[in-house]
């Protein structure tokens, strides 16, 4: 299994910025499509980005488009979630997550890999 670890979460006033890692201790990282995903007390688990093997192409929901840059160093096994403009809405633990099933971004049960999660709060 490939094993993922987030790290970086924090509590930010709105507005503010935060960086999120994803560490990956498995092998083969490379050979996984890598998104992040949120969920908020009570909600469902939403899909946020997801970024190429090679880190050459990103694929953003509508909700963090022009907020949210996901980018990914292969050689050091880590996927980053840059976030900026942070809003309180944007509050929620976010995972890291291995695509492992060819066929649209945003499905979750196409991700068959998870991190812990990491918990984003941002203030009013």
């Amino acid at each position: 299994q490939v094993q993922l670890v987030e790290s970086g979460g924090g509590l930010v006033q709105a507005g503010g910025s935060l960086r999120l890692s994803c560490a990956a201790s498995a092998r083969q990282f490379s050979s996984y499509p890598m998104g992040w995903f949120r969920q908020a007390p009570g909600k469902e688990r939403e899909f946020v980005g997801v970024i190429g093997t090679r880190g050459r192409t990103t694929y953003y929901a509508d909700s963090v488009k022009g907020r949210f840059t996901i980018s990914r160093d292969n050689a050091k096994n880590t996927v980053y979630l840059q976030m900026n403009s942070l809003k309180p809405v944007d509050t929620a633990v976010y995972f890291c997550a291995a695509k492992v099933v060819s066929g649209s971004d945003d499905y979750l049960a196409h991700y068959s890999y998870w991190g812990q999660g990491t918990q984003v709060t941002v203030s009013s």
